[in-house]
């Protein structure tokens, strides 16, 4: 029988030796002990549906759903659990660390390449449980809120198209949030590129004009010649266009976008940053974030240029870093979890 008292641990690793390594070292630990052992997310999934666990120790490199990108859906059904990331490639201070932590995992630790038990792994490991255990849990999935949000705002410059038009195939048809996008084109492209985001999007896409209600269910773009602003109007919000230089020199540019959406829409508000040259988008994430809405950036790996994205990542104002694939994975079960 399960003691009632003890912390309640499931191990996620497509290694059934390591597995077994890791059960042995937490059956050691003082009043921790292995509720399941795993080899997949759907297994986990399976598990967490009947049973209530405290701790996952969870590997990245899995068959079919890795575990980064299952990560959302383990704490879809487990929120107050804490994640701890064992990995190879999860160096303290490493790309894949940092990623991890932005998805709300408590802490990661590399394992050794040669053996599970090589280096000290084991007192490692025992100590980190201790210390994680030990700390007060950030409320949410990496603090951010599990409500839904009013508007999905885009910014996006060089490798941006490819970028957005897998983010826009992972969203549920039935997500009816209004999204905008601002991304470096030309205007003689624009209408084109609104034709080809009605397809990949699945609703209908406004290049945006003056007074144009934000609308559920309908995207806008940015026009090649204008910022969009939003305003706020007696019913919701609607579209400026506005064509005075931005700091970032870029026509249309991100910036105003996202600050005028900060405004508006305040915590309410996910921004999202795709590959771009440059910073554009950067100082309109700074005002995202200090009204409490959440900002989602590519990671460096996935991206054609990591420049907006990375000066986002690096001044520390993203809440998740992730490929396309993974930022609308992101987007969605945050919208099913609310």
């Amino acid at each position: 029988m399960p003691d009632p008292g003890a912390l309640r641990v499931m191990i996620v690793d497509d290694s059934a030796v390591t597995r077994c390594v890791i059960t042995r070292i937490v059956d050691a630990i003082p009043d921790c002990e292995v509720l399941a052992a795993v080899g997949g997310i759907a297994q986990a999934q399976a598990v967490l549906r009947d049973h209530v666990v405290d701790l996952i120790l969870l590997d990245i490199n899995l068959p079919g759903i890795d575990g980064l990108s299952g990560l959302p859906a383990l704490f879809a059904l487990a929120p107050d659990a804490r994640v701890i990331i064992l990995s190879g490639s999860c160096a303290a201070g490493s790309p894949t660390a940092l990623h991890a932590m932005s998805l709300g995992a408590a802490a990661t630790l590399a394992k050794p390449e040669s053996s599970p038990l090589a280096g000290g792994f084991a007192e490692r490991l025992t100590a980190l449980v201790g210390d994680v255990m030990a700390k007060p849990r950030s409320p949410g999935m990496a603090g951010v809120r599990s409500d839904p949000f009013d508007v999905i705002a885009i910014g996006a410059s060089t490798g941006g198209i490819h970028a957005l038009s897998r983010l826009l195939r992972t969203l549920p048809d039935d997500m009816d949030v209004p999204i905008l996008v601002t991304q470096h084109l030309p205007g003689s492209f624009t209408e084109y590129f609104a034709q080809q985001l009605t397809t990949l999007a699945r609703r209908p896409v406004d290049v945006a004009r003056d007074s144009l209600r934000v609308q559920r269910g309908r995207m806008i773009l940015a026009p090649g010649d204008a910022h969009v602003r939003i305003v706020p109007t007696t019913d919701g919000a609607a579209t400026r266009l506005d064509r005075r230089p931005a700091i970032s020199g870029c026509m249309p540019s991100v910036d105003p976008m996202f600050e005028s959406v900060a405004e508006v829409f305040g915590e309410r508000a996910l921004a999202v940053v795709l590959s771009g040259m440059g910073r554009d988008g950067c100082r309109g994430a700074e005002r995202i974030r200090a009204a409490g809405g959440v900002v989602a950036v590519q990671d460096r790996d996935s991206s054609v240029v990591w420049g907006m994205p990375g000066a986002i990542a690096e001044s520390g104002l993203a809440s998740t870093i992730g490929t396309p694939d993974q930022l609308g994975a992101f987007i969605a079960q945050r919208k099913r979890s609310a």
